[in-house]
C-alpha cells in the first residue's frame, strides 16, 4: 500500500517557486530543493516527477499567484491610465526586491527559451493573457475618451508588454525602484 504524502504539496511548490526565482533553473540542484523543502529526493520524485516538474509547477504557481494578482489590480483602478501606472509600478516593486530577481517567468524566457518548448508556452501564455487584459481595458478607455484613440488597443497593449518585459530584465541589472519608475511615465505618454 501507498505511502501518504508526507508534506504539503503547495507549500513546497511555492517555496520551490522562490528558490527557482532567486538561482534560476540551472543554479537549482535537486539537492538544494530538497534542503530548500526538507524533503527528500524520493519524495520530490514521487510527487512532481522529477526537477523539471517541479519547475514547471513553481512556474504555474507564479502564473496563478503573482501574474494572476498583476492581471487583477487592472480591474481596480479608478481610471486606465492610474491602473496600468499601479500594475506597473508594482511589478517593479516586486521585480527589484532581493537584490534584483526580476520577474520569474521573464527570467524563465531569458534562460531556457529557445531549447525548452514547455517553458516557452507557459511565458507565451501568461503574456498573451497580460496583453489581452491590457488590449481590453485601453478599448474602454479609448471608447470613454480617457487615453487618445489613435492607436489600436492591441498594438499598444503589445508595447507595453514589451516594455514591461524589458523593465523586469532592467530589474535584474539596477535593482532600483527610484531609477526605474520614471520609464513608466514615458510608457504612459503613449496613451496621450
Amino acid at each position: 500500500m501507498a505511502r501518504a504524502r508526507e508534506f504539503d504539496t503547495e507549500a513546497a511548490v511555492s517555496r520551490a517557486m522562490e528558490l527557482f526565482w532567486a538561482r534560476g533553473y540551472e543554479g537549482t540542484s535537486v539537492r538544494d530543493l530538497t534542503r530548500h523543502l526538507g524533503i527528500g529526493q524520493g519524495s520530490l520524485y514521487a510527487a512532481f516527477g522529477d526537477k523539471d516538474g517541479l519547475y514547471r509547477a513553481a512556474l504555474e504557481h507564479y502564473r496563478t499567484t503573482f501574474a494572476a494578482a498583476a492581471l487583477r489590480s487592472l480591474d481596480e483602478g479608478a481610471d486606465a491610465r492610474s491602473a496600468i501606472r499601479t500594475m506597473l509600478v508594482e511589478r517593479v516593486r516586486i521585480a527589484v526586491e532581493h537584490d534584483g530577481r526580476g520577474c520569474l517567468l521573464i527570467n524563465a524566457a531569458c534562460e531556457r527559451v529557445p531549447e525548452d518548448a514547455a517553458t516557452r508556452r507557459t511565458v507565451r501564455d501568461v503574456l498573451g493573457a497580460s496583453q489581452e487584459a491590457l488590449a481590453e481595458v485601453l478599448r474602454v478607455a479609448a471608447e470613454r475618451g480617457e487615453i487618445a484613440a489613435r492607436h489600436d488597443p492591441h498594438t499598444l497593449a503589445a508595447f507595453l508588454v514589451t516594455f514591461l518585459n524589458g523593465l523586469l530584465v532592467s530589474s535584474k541589472v539596477t535593482p532600483d525602484q527610484r531609477a526605474l519608475e520614471p520609464l513608466v511615465e514615458v510608457a504612459l505618454a503613449t496613451l496621450d
